[in-house]
């Protein structure tokens, strides 16, 4: 079994972060491995965790009737999957579903919510590097958006 810190610490999401604090972190994570054409997480469902995946793709889709499931986005190795479990009332906004056998390391959010709470300086951390997430996944979608109606407007 390989060493979960070491795993974490090289984590692209994680570069910097205080050792003391990743410690922390892997006493809420644990190996995961998603086969192809698996849910990870469904919409509605729970938002009760995060991923850092290591390798293998992600599909985040929604659910359009008439349609069938719509691909939103991709994540791959290097990235993280989920947000939800940051944000109260916790639940999945979009199914996550592996494209690809996936590996991952998975947090348990409930876990680091509460070491967070504990540890004012380790949740100020997380917040400043999922806002950064959040944030570029805002700004992706606004480019999406452009995308779409610049090619139907007149």
């Amino acid at each position: 079994m390989e060493n979960l810190e070491r795993i974490l610490t090289e984590h692209p999401f994680l570069t910097g972060m205080d050792k003391k604090h990743i410690q922390t972190l892997v006493g809420c994570a644990s190996n995961v491995a998603f086969k192809e054409g698996e849910f990870i997480f469904k919409e509605g469902s729970d938002a009760d965790s995060f991923y850092f995946i290591r390798h293998g793709r992600v599909q985040i889709e929604t659910h359009v009737p008439q349609k069938g499931a719509i691909v939103i986005r991709s994540r791959e190795a290097g990235e993280i999957l989920g947000w939800s479990w940051l944000v109260p009332p916790y639940k999945w906004h979009f199914d996550a579903r592996a494209v690809e056998l996936t590996r991952a390391i998975v947090l348990d959010g409930k876990c680091l919510r509460d070491k967070c709470e504990d540890d004012h300086d380790l949740g100020y951390e997380i917040m400043k590097r999922f806002n950064l997430i959040i944030a570029e996944r805002l700004e992706q979608t606004r480019f999406q958006l452009m995308d779409v109606y610049g090619k139907n407007a007149k």
